[in-house]
C-alpha cells in the first residue's frame, strides 16, 4: 500500500537512548541490501558516530530518529552527512524503517524532511542516495521525494562487499518542483 502521499513525520536528533533502535534495524530483512547484518561492534561504532554527528549539529550532517504521527515511536533512522562523489563534496542520505511502518509513506517523508534540512545548511548543492538496483522500495522512496536517477554504480559497501546501486542526487539549491519534472523526463 505504498502510496503518493507521505504520512506525517518529525526528525528528532540521535541520540544516546537511540541504541536499541539501531539494534532493531539490524534485522536480516533489513539488511540484506547492506550485505547482512553488522556485528555488535560495528553497531555499537555506528551509535557512537550518529550520535557525535548530532551532538556537533555543523554543516558536516546530522542523524535522526523518524518518528510518525500519531503513533509518537521512534519507527527508523534517516540523515545526511558530508562525502565526496566525483570529485564534488556533496552530502549522501540513507535511511532504514521498521517493517510495521514500511509501504505508509513515512521513508517518503522522511526524505523530504532531510532533504529539507540539508538545503537548510546551504552547504553543498547535491544529497545523493545509493540504495542497491534490486531494493525497489528505497528507489521508489527516492523517484517520490524529488530525486532524480543518475545511474547504476559499482560501490563497496560494507568495505569488501561490492554493492550495485543506483545513484539519486536531489539538488538542494534548485525548487522541488523542477527535481520533480527533471525525473519525469528522465523516466519518459
Amino acid at each position: 500500500m505504498d502510496t503518493d502521499k507521505a504520512s506525517p513525520i518529525r526528525l528528532e536528533a540521535w541520540s544516546e537512548d537511540d541504541l536499541w533502535l539501531l539494534r532493531a534495524m539490524n534485522a536480516p530483512e533489513l539488511m540484506e541490501h547492506l550485505g547482512g547484518p553488522e556485528t555488535e561492534e560495528a553497531l555499537l561504532k555506528r551509535h557512537r558516530r550518529y550520535v557525535d554527528l548530532s551532538e556537533r549539529r555543523t554543516n558536516a550532517g546530522l542523524m535522526f530518529r523518524i518518528v510518525p504521527l500519531p503513533e509518537e515511536v521512534a519507527v527508523g533512522s534517516i540523515g545526511f552527512w558530508e562525502q565526496t562523489w566525483d570529485r564534488e563534496p556533496v552530502y549522501e542520505t540513507g535511511w532504514t524503517v521498521l517493517p510495521g511502518f514500511q509501504g505508509r509513506g513515512v521513508a517518503t517523508a522522511a526524505t523530504r524532511a532531510v532533504a529539507e534540512r540539508a538545503r537548510a545548511t546551504r552547504a553543498r548543492r547535491h544529497l545523493h542516495a545509493f540504495p542497491s538496483t534490486d531494493n525497489g522500495p528505497s528507489n521508489a522512496v527516492c523517484r517520490k521525494a524529488g530525486f532524480v536517477l543518475r545511474g547504476e554504480r559499482e560501490l563497496e559497501y560494507p568495505p569488501g562487499h561490492p554493492l550495485r546501486c543506483n545513484d539519486w542526487r536531489l539538488d538542494l539549491e534548485a525548487d522541488r518542483g523542477t527535481d520533480l519534472e527533471a525525473n519525469r523526463e528522465a523516466r519518459a
